[in-house]
This record gives structure tokens, C-alpha cells and sequence, in this order.
């Protein structure tokens, strides 16, 4: 009978009954976070950006595109805090966050490298890719001009200090040093204020997603 109790409490036991003190302080900086204190978010944002630099750096051997993927990880981790569920370890949801945030990443830059007119090799030979519908290639040029619109009328919107240094890295595709050095600003100084204006950008066009 006991051994029955026993066992029926082990099955019970809650997912964080036996967290780490590491793991409860998370929980104590997520609540911080969610209630608007800066302070917790630069917290959690130096307690994992190394480790979540490494983990990304594993899938992605370009590590200036694993900076900004960091940085777009932390920004849609903490827009989206209110969805975490504190059953589970605040790093395993970060972590599945910048994985499938990377997975988003390589399957688009896939997409974009492939080329409709090169032609598929078959068994039987070449076979060119033929697209009849000529009017789809049309709406997709409307909706990505469009799409574009959006996105440079939110950057335009942003305080000069941010609008400077997301201009400067993603349409002028400048190296984080490379701003440092035009801007003359420390390089810690430049990845701040890129992930904010990233902050900013995300919640901006977030209500415009169904334009997209």
C-alpha cells in the first residue's frame, strides 16, 4: 500500500518540483521581466546570449549571422513572455525558441537561393521549371513591394538612434564593427541599440503581420 503512495506521488510530481536554484532564479527574473523591470530582461539577456551564441553557432557557421540571430531570439522571446509556462525551464523554451527561429531562418535563405530558371536534373535528362500562371509571379511582386513598404515606413518611424544603426546593418549590410568605427560608438553600445530598434521593429509591424 505504501509503495502504491509512493509511486502515485512520484507520478504526480510537477515538471519543476526538482529545478535547479539556476532554474528558480530564472523564474524570479521572468516575473521581474513580465512586470516591465529593464534590469531583469539585461539579466537574463547576459546569463544566455553566450550559451545561445554556441548553440546557434552549431547549426549556422556564419558568426555574424548568428549574432543577429541572438538578438531576433531575445526579441521574440520577450515579446512573448506571457506564452511561457513556468512548468518548464525558461532556458528549454529559449533554446527551442532560437532553434526553430534558425530552422525559419535556413529554410528561407533556401528558398531565396533557389532559382526557378535553373534547370532540375532528372534520370531522363534537364527539365526546365515552368510557371504559367504568370499573374502569381505578378501578385507576389505587389504583395513583396508592399511588404517592403511596411517595413522601411516602421524603420523611418524609429528614434534617429536606432532608424541609423538598422539602416546601417541591414540595407547597407555593415559589420557591427563597421558601425562602430563610422558612428564612433562602442561595439557594446551598436549591439544595444540594434536590439532595440529590433524590439521596436517587432512590435510594430506585429499587428501587420496579416499584410504580409
Amino acid at each position: 500500500m505504501s509503495n502504491s503512495r509512493t509511486q502515485n506521488s512520484q507520478t504526480s510530481e510537477s515538471p519543476r518540483e526538482n529545478a535547479s536554484e539556476s532554474s528558480l532564479e530564472d523564474d524570479v527574473l521572468v516575473k521581474r521581466a513580465k512586470g516591465g523591470d529593464e534590469s531583469a530582461y539585461k539579466k537574463l539577456v547576459n546569463k544566455y546570449e553566450r550559451a545561445l551564441y554556441f548553440h546557434i553557432l552549431k547549426m549556422i557557421k556564419d558568426r555574424e549571422q548568428v549574432e543577429d540571430l541572438v538578438q531576433e531570439t531575445f526579441v521574440k522571446a520577450f515579446d512573448n513572455l506571457n506564452t511561457y509556462s513556468t512548468n518548464y525551464a525558461f532556458s528549454t523554451w529559449l533554446y527551442r525558441i532560437a532553434t526553430n527561429h534558425t530552422i525559419d531562418y535556413l529554410r528561407k535563405k533556401k528558398l531565396k537561393t533557389l532559382s526557378i530558371d535553373e534547370p532540375m536534373k532528372t534520370k531522363d535528362g534537364e527539365m526546365e521549371m515552368q510557371l504559367p500562371d504568370e499573374s502569381a509571379k505578378t501578385d507576389r511582386s505587389i504583395i513583396r513591394k508592399q511588404r517592403q513598404k511596411i517595413v522601411r515606413n516602421a524603420i523611418a518611424n524609429l528614434p534617429e538612434k536606432y532608424r541609423k544603426v538598422i539602416e546601417m546593418r541591414h540595407m547597407e549590410e555593415k559589420s557591427y564593427q563597421e558601425i562602430a568605427d563610422v558612428l564612433d560608438l562602442p561595439l557594446g553600445t551598436v549591439k544595444a541599440h540594434i536590439f532595440r530598434a529590433r524590439e521596436l521593429l517587432y512590435k510594430a509591424l506585429k499587428d501587420k503581420k496579416s499584410k504580409f
